[in-house]
């Protein structure tokens, strides 16, 4: 009997919910520099699928947004909730950081997931993760014209690696692979948190800003 409804697996699921967190963080700050419908659309799309897509052609697969439109329909769904509930969205300071904070530890584990199930060593799995959760946010950073978070002295691609490194550990002492990815998406959430509320930065590379 062919089977027309297939329950979703976890990671399936925080992909879609990190796609819609994503989603939302690029809108709301589209919306901030007052980008139209459509444009907003563009930057909440960007970030949601950005690091995904290329993820996915660095392991030489289908981008999965090709083959499925619930990642559209998502940044659609995100679309909506902000105009829905903009004036409370787009006025409040800590929207961006939150969302943008979980959509980073969801695309970190499912980065993780899909490059560690591939048979890529931990290490490239580390990478994947860490470039599904963090290039989104740079894409979407160059669209609205602002130094990428990824560049700045914040806490931010560091969190996936931190992250990433605690998931695969979880997995090699035989931990239940759906705990492992809840523990690993906290740790990433909790790091970022922690770096923001306590000012903890990797130190800046100074240079002579004198000219010869």
């Amino acid at each position: 009997m062919t089977t027309f409804f297939q329950i979703p697996s976890f990671v399936t699921i925080l992909d879609f919910v990190g796609t819609f967190a994503f989603a939302i963080s690029g809108i709301r700050l589209a919306s901030a520099k007052r980008f139209d419908w459509f444009g907003a659309y563009v930057v909440g799309l960007a970030t949601a699928i950005g690091g995904g897509t290329i993820r996915d052609l660095l392991l030489d697969v289908t981008p999965t947004w090709m083959t499925n439109p619930m990642y559209l329909i998502c940044t659609a769904l995100a679309m909506f909730f902000v105009i829905l509930f903009g004036k409370y969205v787009i006025r409040l300071n800590h929207t961006f950081f939150l969302f943008d904070t979980i959509g980073l530890a969801l695309f970190t584990i499912v980065g993780f997931s899909k490059a560690y199930a591939l048979g890529y060593p931990f290490w490239i799995a580390i990478i994947m993760g860490s470039i599904t959760g963090a290039a989104g946010g740079v894409l979407r950073d160059i669209f609205i014209n602002e130094i990428p978070l990824i560049f700045r002295k914040e806490i931010y691609a560091m969190a996936c690696v931190i992250g990433g490194l605690v998931y695969w550990i979880c997995l090699v002492s035989d931990m239940d692979s759906v705990l492992s990815q809840i523990i690993g998406g906290i740790t990433v959430f909790i790091t970022r948190i922690l770096a923001v509320k306590y000012k903890i930065t990797l130190p800046i590379l100074k240079g002579d800003s004198e000219n010869p």
